[in-house]
């Protein structure tokens, strides 16, 4: 069985590096991880509407959507070499175009989404201006939610996730020595094997926002969720600014502010979902674990203690300092 769906994803890669037939259109090939229906899918779906309506069916975006295009790394890969020309990431593939980004990963850096959305709303010209740099156009912004960890058995406290063997990215290297060091067990892997990961044992645990863990329905092989906002999961969709460039110069601002209010909504609508899905895997098996003070003491020593190790290797220090630096600076403003 694992074949056939291997076959049927390769089957449908291979439509990506096909040449396009008579087509008199231009043709964007987006990849993502996000499944099909979830709600990053249907931004991306209203993105292409939009585009296709505005452009008079001139501009076509073909969206890949569950990961056939491959992991994220895979996805930027692609985008280097031609076969895709446009991506919906998340910060850990946007680590790789613009390493400014992997500062959003630091764990336990931002309590809420106010304090995330202080931040980004300053550093967000500078973190496009990184991604022109680099050869990218950012059309939307919005994100999945904070991260939070699904297990096989209860974790409170980090004692408990050790024990654990923990899903990691494979490409990060730099935070699964930070979690080796930490005394964790991170399990380097493509998001594209986290589910089979789980059903074969390889891994009991992981880290993902609640709609993420619901829309691919990892929730059901891991059913303790640790209510603990370990990082924001930021999303950009973004196009070779080479194919960018080629697009009708007098269309480019309204196909901008249409990715742009799709993006809006679908922000508005994960945050406000968020906390609908955990209640959704709650009435499907899964126990929420509430993490006390003193927890959450630990878990924030067990953050700190891998900054050093982070901070240099995968992110650039300037950039922790400065994300650091407004959120204090937040923190001050209201009294925190």
């Amino acid at each position: 069985m694992i074949s056939f769906y291997r076959c049927v994803a390769v089957l449908a890669f291979l439509s990506i590096a096909a040449p396009a037939q008579t087509e008199a259109r231009e043709l964007i090939k987006l990849g993502t991880l996000a499944p099909e229906g979830s709600p990053w899918h249907e931004t991306l779906r209203e993105i292409a509407e939009r585009w296709s309506a505005l452009s008079g069916g001139e501009i076509e975006l073909r969206i890949y959507a569950g990961g056939v295009a491959g992991d994220e790394n895979d996805t930027v890969r692609k985008m280097r070499v031609g076969q895709l020309q446009a991506a919906a990431l998340s910060s850990r593939g946007l680590g790789d175009l613009a390493p400014e980004f992997c500062a959003y990963l630091l764990p336990l850096v931002f309590a809420d989404y106010d304090e995330l959305d202080y931040v980004l709303a300053r550093q967000r010209p500078a973190l496009e201006a990184a991604l022109e740099a680099k050869g990218y156009k950012a059309v939307a912004w919005g994100d999945a939610g904070f991260v939070h960890f699904f297990t096989q058995r209860p974790v409170i406290r980090p004692d408990d996730l050790k024990p654990q063997r923990l899903f990691w990215w494979e490409t990060d290297s730099a935070y699964t020595e930070a979690w080796k060091q930490a005394g964790f067990q991170p399990v380097p892997l493509s998001a594209t094997e986290l589910h089979t990961s789980l059903q074969s044992g390889l891994i009991n645990a992981f880290g993902a926002p609640p709609l993420a863990a619901l829309s691919f329905q990892w929730f059901a092989l891991a059913p303790h969720m640790t209510r603990l906002n370990w990082s924001p999961l930021l999303g950009v969709t973004l196009i070779k600014l080479e194919v960018w460039n080629r697009l009708p110069e007098q269309l480019r601002p309204q196909l901008l502010k249409a990715a742009e209010d799709a993006g809006l909504r679908q922000k508005s609508a994960t945050r406000a979902l968020s906390d609908q899905a955990v209640a959704v895997m709650q009435r499907h098996g899964l126990v929420v674990h509430e993490v006390p003070a003193d927890a959450m003491r630990a878990w924030e020593e067990s953050a700190r203690a891998a900054y050093p190790t982070l901070i240099g290797a995968a992110v650039p220090p300037a950039a922790a300092a400065e994300v650091m630096r407004l959120r204090d600076e937040y923190r001050k403003q209201v009294g925190q």
